[in-house]
């Protein structure tokens, strides 16, 4: 049962959650925006022009934003909520009643485990859903540009190209499909002046290419004892095109490392199909389990430092919390960069293991 002591943590921690939230998010936003203003302005828009597509861009990006500070917003909220209780000696009020530290503790960790929640849920729904919005370029928010496509894989295990792909009609110009046998030889050339995507209303991803002067080819081998390989070619006409690489998820792909965007299932997904990319996938895939994990490791890091019935100073402890916290984000950073030999995800959890054990040593020690 939730008490009036519970009550009052939770809504500090609350206040202090969407203060550090709301400080957070805009400080990157406008450093990003600061140091990339230029790319914005280059093309000579009008102001309104300028601040839509500054708008458009940011406003998926903040998604983006809050998977890669989550951990540190909710360290914040909860330690600026346990130094407040410290200076205004509330902590000693509830241990002169009798109520132990680790009680204190409790809803401090439960608020912990519900912003690792909106995690999941933001790196596993909302950041798949506008991952084509995130692929796009800040000089090219609006998608007028075309740009060439270059031999991406699809679930046919064939290799898509066009000379020209326009995001904002979404239709690719001089296709190119090269599709290859058990060797590794085309097998089957698909090539359209002109190809448009067409979809159920309400499933963008879900459709196929229709084709303009779709032309086929197909080659054999040829049943001849000639020398040199003997194959034979025969051309039909086509009119549609089955793939997965929707309009949305070649935008996607055109930007490096688009994998980050996609949900575990769609990693699994990729990993199945046999995508070269495989070590990228296998990292990312570790790194996204991890990453909750690493959010509530820094939370119970940082308890400690606050949660002590000794006199101390709060700015001394906050240095503590901060160097000890740093040290395990910077580390997992490095961790989930090294590319071993083998593709192992040992080293992305090996700071993980370090730091959770360091932290059940201070809360042990914690005297209540």
């Amino acid at each position: 049962m939730i008490s009036i002591l519970d009550r009052y943590l939770l809504r500090s921690l609350a206040f202090n959650y969407f203060v550090a939230l709301a400080v957070m998010i805009s400080l990157y936003v406008v450093l990003d925006m600061f140091v990339n203003m230029d790319e914005f302005t280059e093309h000579g828009y009008p102001v309104a022009t300028v601040l839509a597509n500054i708008v458009s861009y940011y406003a998926p990006n903040v998604c983006l934003y809050f998977s890669q500070l989550s951990g540190v917003i909710t360290l914040v909220a909860c330690m600026a909520a346990l130094a407040r209780a410290r200076k205004f000696n509330e902590l000693t009020a509830i241990l002169a009643s009798g109520v132990s530290l680790y009680r204190v503790a409790a809803p401090v960790v439960a608020f912990g485990l519900t912003t690792t929640v909106l995690l999941v849920i933001d790196t596993e729904w909302v950041i798949p859903s506008v991952a084509h919005l995130l692929a796009r370029d800040r000089d090219d928010v609006d998608g007028k540009r075309a740009y060439e496509v270059l031999f991406l894989r699809d679930r046919n295990d064939s290799l898509l190209s066009a000379g020209q792909f326009h995001p904002l009609t979404r239709d690719l110009r001089r296709l190119l499909v090269l599709t290859r046998d058990e060797s590794g030889s085309v097998a089957r050339t698909l090539e359209a002046d002109r190809a448009t995507w067409h979809h159920p209303p309400g499933l963008p991803e879900q459709g196929r290419w229709k084709l303009e002067r779709g032309r086929l080819t197909t080659r054999a081998a040829a049943e001849t004892a000639g020398l040199g390989p003997q194959t034979t070619e025969s051309t039909t006409l086509v009119e549609w095109y089955d793939s997965d690489l929707s309009p949305l998820a070649i935008q996607l792909r055109q930007t490096e490392g688009w994998v980050r965007y996609l949900s575990l299932r769609q990693l699994d997904r990729l990993l199945k199909s046999g995508s070269p990319d495989r070590w990228e996938i296998l990292q990312t895939k570790h790194a996204r389990i991890a990453a909750p994990l690493v959010s509530m490791v820094l939370l119970l890091l940082g308890l400690p430092f606050f949660l002590d019935r000794a006199p101390a100073s709060v700015l001394s402890d906050a240095g503590g919390c901060t160097l000890a916290c740093g040290l395990c984000y910077v580390a997992t950073f490095v961790a989930q960069s090294i590319r071993p030999e083998s593709q192992s995800a040992l080293p992305a959890w090996i700071p993980i293991f370090i730091f959770a054990t360091v932290a059940m040593v201070l809360i042990d020690r914690i005297r209540t």
